[in-house]
């Protein structure tokens, strides 16, 4: 009913629209269906602290088409949710309320000091660290036998994923202080 539909240059351009129309929706189809797959998936839930490949934050709202992330940073992220479902998620406030989040931090020490020494100061460091688990009890691995040192890593179990960035520092602090 549209004067000149029946043109070939009316052809033509809804032709070309109807190409550039399906092919602009399959991003808009993709977050949709991701964003029902979601919903089954339950990767992580509003509040979450989680990393979404190098994005890491706090889950404030989830939509059909994305998710929303706040950073420790106070910074605002916005997710496509075909990218989540492509990407790895690590859930650490899941980890955090299982008792199971380990927190660790690697520390370069010189041969000349006896390694039972430096695990028994890292041990007392991370028990000095107020936020940190006693039970599982803290631990030290050897991650590696450089030239020049030998890289200890101190590993801690905690129950807040969104104090993480603040006891790391605390555990910096009593590192520094008990070396």
């Amino acid at each position: 009913y549209i004067p000149g539909s029946g043109s070939e240059a009316f052809k033509g351009v809804s032709l070309f629209l109807g190409v550039i129309f399906s092919l602009g929706s399959s991003s808009v189809i993709s977050n949709v269906i991701a964003g029902y797959t979601m919903v089954y998936r339950r990767a992580f839930h509003i509040g979450d602290r989680v990393r979404i490949n190098e994005h890491m934050g706090d889950v404030t709202e989830t939509r059909l088409l994305v998710t929303h992330l706040r950073t420790p940073k106070n910074e605002e992220i916005v997710i496509p949710n075909s990218v989540i479902l492509n990407s790895s998620v690590m859930n650490y406030s899941l980890l955090a309320r299982q008792g199971k989040l380990i927190l660790h931090t690697p520390v370069g020490i010189g041969y000349e000091t006896p390694w039972r020494q430096v695990e028994a100061m890292l041990l007392l460091a991370a028990d000095r660290t107020e936020g940190f688990l006693k039970d599982p009890k803290p631990f030290v691995l050897q991650t590696a036998l450089g030239d020049f040192a030998v890289t200890y890593e101190i590993n801690v179990y905690c129950d807040n994923a969104q104090a993480m960035a603040e006891l790391y520092t605390r555990l910096y602090r009593n590192i520094l202080d008990v070396f």
